[in-house]
């Protein structure tokens, strides 16, 4: 008998045309990078006495939290994301559960982290019961989570690159309804964007939920300039592809700055205080591009291209900690592989290729 499923999935981070993969865009494309190291499930499973299932125990590791979940039972208890998961899949009569997340980015650091936490355990818990784990598949069931039992505000495109990884180009002709294209990124280019690109933690977590809220209000008021920001949105999400196929990366900085102004434009607390210290120090030094990353506003991450050579990597990570005390430079590295599943004894299914 399996005696332990572990699930891996990475974040995403440089999401050019990020906004326009959700319900009120209606249509959109994204380029985004997968990174590792992402978040980690681990489901322990033992025999239980027949009849209902049994409370589920779950460890959020990040936060400290170990409580017993009886899926079914209202009002949410503690993680509502987790608890709803592991709800949408459930529990094998005759198991008992022990599950334990965590993290390696900080929660809150507007990198897809709950979609990668969301894919993770609804592919354990598939894996569980013998279902299918395909990346599409996990990805639409993760997604489902976040829209239909939780009713939160939900873009595709976090979802997609943790369940498959990689580089991607994602189309969404009609929402909820995507594409991905894996970029043939040439393996120089893919090198030195590994050795450039730098992920910035801003030192505060961030909810999108309230930002959300205000773009959709101000999209269609008379005088907005929302629709055209979420065009000129998509059009940078076509040019980082084209940037990034070729391997011109002086040109995805191009693309990547350009998006910032794009969310500016879609909303001027997009790109927060937080954010534009950074993106003032680290353009001073040269940098080729950056990026806030998913929904922007205060706090959360920004994707950072340095230019080449260890030497002017080193002087841009100086000037961010020069710029606040409180930014992180968190090792990341792009991840080819997205949802990977372990059974145990009974060996690995990798199920993102």
């Amino acid at each position: 008998m399996v005696t332990t499923v572990t699930a891996t999935a990475p974040v995403r981070t440089c999401d050019c045309g990020g906004w326009t993969d959700t319900w009120f865009a209606g249509h959109g494309a994204v380029f985004h990078v997968a990174v590792n190291p992402g978040v980690r499930v681990a489901v322990h499973v033992e025999a239980a006495s027949p009849g209902p299932p049994a409370p589920v125990l779950l460890a959020a590791e990040n936060y400290g939290d170990r409580y017993l979940f009886r899926p079914g039972m209202r009002p949410w208890v503690r993680h509502a994301l987790l608890e709803a998961a592991i709800e949408s899949v459930g529990v094998p009569h005759g198991l008992a559960l022990e599950v334990s997340v965590r993290s390696a980015v900080p929660p809150g650091a507007s990198t897809g982290t709950s979609a990668a936490v969301c894919v993770a355990l609804v592919g354990a818990l598939r894996t569980l019961w013998g279902k299918r784990v395909e990346p599409g598949v996990v990805a639409k069931a993760a997604h489902a989570v976040e829209v239909n039992k939780l009713a939160q505000q939900s873009g595709v495109q976090d979802q997609i690159a943790a369940a498959h990884g990689g580089i991607n180009y994602v189309e969404i002709p009609r929402y909820p309804s995507a594409v991905r294209h894996a970029l043939p990124v040439p393996d120089s280019a893919r090198a030195a964007l590994e050795r450039q690109l730098l992920l910035v933690y801003l030192g505060r977590t961030h909810s999108s939920t309230a930002i959300h809220q205000e773009v959709i209000a101000g999209l269609d008021r008379p005088g907005s300039s929302g629709r055209a920001a979420l065009d000129d949105l998509r059009q940078c999400a076509a040019a980082a592809r084209e940037a990034a196929e070729a391997g011109d990366l002086a040109a995805l900085g191009e693309a990547m700055r350009n998006c910032t102004e794009g969310q500016r434009r879609l909303h001027p607390s997009l790109v927060g205080a937080d954010a534009q210290r950074v993106i003032d120090a680290v353009a001073a030094r040269g940098a080729l591009g950056w990026k806030v990353n998913g929904a922007g506003g205060e706090g959360g991450s920004l994707a950072v291209l340095c230019p080449p050579g260890a030497g002017e990597r080193a002087a841009i990570e100086a000037a961010i900690a020069k710029a606040s005390s409180a930014c992180q430079v968190l090792p990341t590295t792009i991840a080819m592989a997205g949802l990977q599943v372990d059974l145990g004894r009974c060996g690995a299914h990798g199920v993102g290729a």
